[in-house]
């Protein structure tokens, strides 16, 4: 069969999106059929590429047994490279939310379903800021690679992640090519978890690496740069009442973020969000 797709960034985390509003195109796939497409379609070398798929579904017309209890029209069905679903993605909402903009399908502020929960986001020009809500502070935990070994922060930011604060980021340091999955504990993320490696810049001023469950080291994670801004601000003192809103700066391979920690313990995520491609495909 002959299908649409979109092709977006967010600080180049990519995905293909799929429109599929009332279901008819991909829901009569099982899930096993429908990771298989996910991996073709990411596949770099004989797809179209990507980081993972964004399936456009009214939440009405999803019919998955994880459908989300939600007023919002619209459900982010979301997909890691590998096919294993995910919660929710970050950069992901942006590039979903500038899709419903371009399609007509919403304005510059939306509220959609993910596994998540609901997300709202506003656009100015070509930056989307989504609400991401309450970060969860869960403790320690720790992460390694090639036998190197972090403390890191075990962050909830609607799904899981591990943020590690190291001296360098660079290939050539310890952190690595990232090429292996880094080491965790399977009893404290039973599911998989992003690990993110992050040292400072300035102040306020953070930049990071990111393997994502399911896709590996990828150019820009956003809620994995919502989960190092937490971290960092937890180290720094930020993390208890404030009386004013905290924002970092996150540098990612893929560009720049800002993050913000409201007064009213709400995570703020900023940057763009960019559709490149449309066509058909068969993959």
């Amino acid at each position: 069969m002959t299908y649409a797709f979109v092709k977006g960034h967010g600080t180049e985390n990519d995905f293909v999106l799929l429109p599929d509003l009332d279901g008819s195109v991909h829901g009569a796939l099982t899930d096993s059929e429908m990771a298989d497409r996910v991996r073709r379609l990411c596949d770099r070398r004989a797809g179209l590429g990507a980081d993972g798929i964004l399936r456009v579904i009214r939440t009405a017309d999803y019919d998955g047994p994880d459908r989300p209890v939600s007023d919002a029209e619209w459900f982010m069905d979301y997909r890691n490279a590998d096919g294993t679903l995910a919660e929710m993605c970050g950069n992901g909402t942006r590039v979903f939310a500038e899709y419903l903009r371009s399609a007509g399908l919403a304005g510059d502020e939306i509220t959609f379903a993910t596994r998540a929960g609901d997300k709202t986001l506003r656009a100015s020009g070509d930056i989307w800021t989504a609400d991401l809500g309450s970060p969860k502070l869960l403790g320690a935990t720790q992460v390694s690679v090639a036998h190197h070994f972090w403390p890191a922060a075990n962050v909830d930011m609607g799904n899981p992640h591990a943020a590690a604060e190291v001296e360098s980021i660079d290939p050539e340091g310890p952190v690595g090519d990232l090429y292996d999955t880094p080491v965790f504990d399977e009893d404290v993320y039973p599911r998989g978890v992003n690990v993110e490696f992050f040292a400072r810049v300035a102040e306020r001023h953070v930049a990071m690496r990111v393997f994502e469950r399911g896709s590996g080291e990828t150019r820009s994670c956003g809620t994995g740069a919502c989960a190092v801004m937490v971290a960092a601000a937890e180290a720094d003192g930020l993390a208890g009442e404030r009386d004013a809103d905290v924002t970092y700066r996150v540098d990612v391979p893929g560009g720049t973020l800002q993050v913000t920690w409201t007064t009213d313990d709400r995570i703020l995520l900023a940057g763009t969000a960019l559709l490149v491609a449309e066509g058909t495909t068969t993959l």
